[in-house]
């Protein structure tokens, strides 16, 4: 789930020592009870990074949390779509409040060069082999699960209400959070007021917090346009209807979808990621294949948008005199992953909170992102009666961050083999943030 380069640009003019956060409370010890036991932490971070495990294949990662939580008193049920886990804590009268960490690695071979990095290899769904990495820095959101579910055990004193904690699996393919909604996680466990997550982030400085009101993150869907043409001999193009060049030129009109019908200010994206077609110099095909990618924001600009491709399509083979049999194929995947949106005034309120206690300089909002993130599936089951948010934890540690900046190197992305965070930062300031958010909206009276 790459990250808008907004967020670098968000934090230009304030990297400065992490140690800038504002002083705390004196009775308030969460970052120091989070730091005694960074230790423990890291140890669990190193384990999860080694032994990553592909979407729906998260069996040992959510055995071994499973146990976490429930030594700590949960309530936990797991299999609950196919690999999550369910941590419940009833606590007394209150709102129900539910944290969520994803867990699935991707299929990556990992090149980061840590003592503890990914050697393992896996099959994957469409039964190729493949190196598995936490890329995306999964391993670094459930630590921070662990880490913040120990802190609000230790603080039961100080709130009540419902504790719903999930490991949710899948995340990459965007079918976890689905899966879990299907499997009762709505209806069989405590239904949320508050769904609250977050995501480490490879263009901003370890330690720093982004937060987007609104939408967050991009509709994702994937779009396969087969093209057909009447095939031939490469030499008698004109007793043929060229497939390549009709499809050349469907790539080139589904760019104006984005640059002539939508209003500049509405972002979206259409990408074509691959274009298949022909095996010989000399032979026109009878087929082309492209694969698309398309982004949006709200349902309306989605919709226009896929409308669009189809007629785009269809147009541009009937302005080619395909005859009627021969129409273009639009097929949409099934898994199609939502925008997350994050409930604007809920946000903003947790924003200006988490700026009075870490300071303005390492706090602040930032764009959205084009990418993807299937957490928003929990809020828009029932957007009514739920307030949801996701933010950003930067990982770049510092002296490199700056290093990138001052010498314009592009840092490796989320979902790069080289990928590798400032693990303890990430999750010392995750944990602290996710345990004084949980705490502020269950607060005793």
């Amino acid at each position: 789930m790459p990250v808008a380069k907004h967020f670098a640009r968000a934090f230009a003019a304030s990297i400065l020592a992490l140690a800038a956060a504002s002083p705390l409370a004196a009775q308030d010890t969460i970052r120091a009870d989070i730091a005694a036991d960074m230790p423990w932490l890291m140890d669990i971070y190193r384990d999860l990074h080694a032994n990553p495990e592909l979407s729906f294949q998260e069996v040992r990662t959510a055995k071994k949390l499973a146990a976490e939580a429930r030594s700590l008193g949960f309530e936990v049920t797991e299999s609950v779509g196919k690999t999550g886990v369910v941590a419940v804590m009833k606590n007394g009268p209150g709102p129900v409040v539910m944290l969520r960490a994803d867990m699935d690695g991707l299929p990556v071979v990992e090149q980061t060069g840590l003592p503890f990095a990914s050697k393992v290899r896996a099959m994957s769904p469409a039964g190729i082999e493949t190196g598995v990495m936490h890329a995306c820095g999964h391993d670094t959101h459930m630590t921070g699960w662990v880490a913040t579910a120990r802190q609000l055990v230790k603080r039961k004193a100080e709130w009540s209400g419902t504790l719903v904690m999930i490991l949710q699996p899948a995340e990459e393919i965007g079918s976890g959070a689905v899966a879990m909604l299907e499997d009762g996680l709505f209806t069989r466990f405590p239904k949320p007021q508050y769904v609250l997550g977050f995501h480490d982030a490879a263009q901003a400085p370890a330690g720093f917090i982004g937060y987007t009101p609104g939408f967050a993150l991009a509709n994702v869907d994937s779009v396969d346009i087969k093209v057909k043409g009447l095939g031939g001999h490469g030499a008698y193009p004109q007793s043929t209807k060229d497939p390549i060049v009709l499809a050349a030129r469907i790539v080139t009109t589904l760019q104006t979808l984005i640059s002539r019908e939508l209003d500049p200010q509405d972002a979206a994206v259409v990408t074509v990621g691959s274009f298949q077609a022909g095996a010989k110099h000399n032979i026109i095909s009878d087929e082309a294949t492209l694969l698309l990618t398309v982004r949006s924001y709200s349902d309306e600009t989605r919709a226009k948008i896929l409308d669009g491709i189809k007629r785009i399509a269809r147009g541009e083979a009937i302005a080619a005199g395909v005859p009627e049999d021969r129409m273009p194929e639009v097929k949409l995947a099934d898994t199609f992953t939502p925008a997350v949106y994050n409930s604007p005034e809920f946000t903003t309120e947790i924003g200006t909170f988490l700026k009075s206690r870490f300071g303005d300089k390492r706090v602040a909002q930032v764009a959205p992102s084009m990418g993807g993130e299937d957490f928003s599936r929990f809020y828009r089951a029932d957007p009514d009666n739920i307030k949801s948010m996701i933010f950003w934890v930067g990982g770049v540690p510092l002296p490199e961050y700056n290093k990138a900046k001052k010498e314009g190197i592009e840092m490796p992305s989320l979902h790069s083999p080289f990928w590798a965070p400032e693990a303890d930062t990430v999750i010392a300031t995750a944990a602290e943030a996710m345990t004084a958010m949980t705490l502020k909206l269950m607060k005793k009276p």
